[in-house]
């Protein structure tokens, strides 16, 4: 059984005994969209580049709302295009409960990236679907990535047998 248990953030145990879950923005894509939005939304690069550096270092401590007050107090001369501003606020408003503190996750050596989940889907579909000129329906990639999951995690002979699988959670 692979272990997962790193890409994700286990909370609370339900009435049942099993834990329930959360989910993470991984930081490589938090910085890379609000680098793309502000990017629209300010009057120059030196300007983006330095709200950039100043709302990451709020973000990598999980300092959302600070992060968004920030934002909503730059003054008007450096802003382009408002919209885009705003669209960059909406996008953290929705996404908070998936922004962690990343340094405490840093500090503790746990991941602040999808790379092993991006990677594993690389495995399972890119490789015959895209590297191969390949392409399918949503409902083929769906099946396909299923049955090499099963395959990778030697769960194919259980599932087709037994319509059961044997993963766990890992402490």
């Amino acid at each position: 059984m692979r272990d997962y248990s790193d890409t994700l953030s286990f909370k609370t145990e339900d009435a049942s005994g099993v834990p329930s879950l959360r989910m993470l923005l991984d930081w490589y894509h938090l910085e890379k969209k609000c680098s793309e939005y502000l990017s629209m939304a300010l009057a120059g690069r030196e300007i983006r580049k330095e709200v950039l550096h100043t709302l990451t270092s709020y973000l990598w401590l999980g300092r959302v709302d600070d992060a968004i007050t920030y934002l909503q107090h730059l003054s008007a001369d450096r802003i382009k295009r408002p919209q885009w501003l705003h669209q960059t606020i909406d996008y953290l408003e929705r996404h908070r409960a998936e922004i962690p503190c990343y340094a405490l996750r840093q500090a503790l050596g746990w991941r602040n990236s999808s790379n092993r989940g991006e990677k594993a889907n690389d495995r399972c579909v890119a490789d015959r679907q895209k590297h191969q000129g390949m392409s399918g329906s949503p409902d083929g990639s769906t099946r396909l990535t299923s049955t090499t999951t099963l395959l990778r995690n030697q769960e194919l002979d259980r599932w087709c047998t037994n319509r059961e699988l044997g993963w766990q959670w890992v402490a």
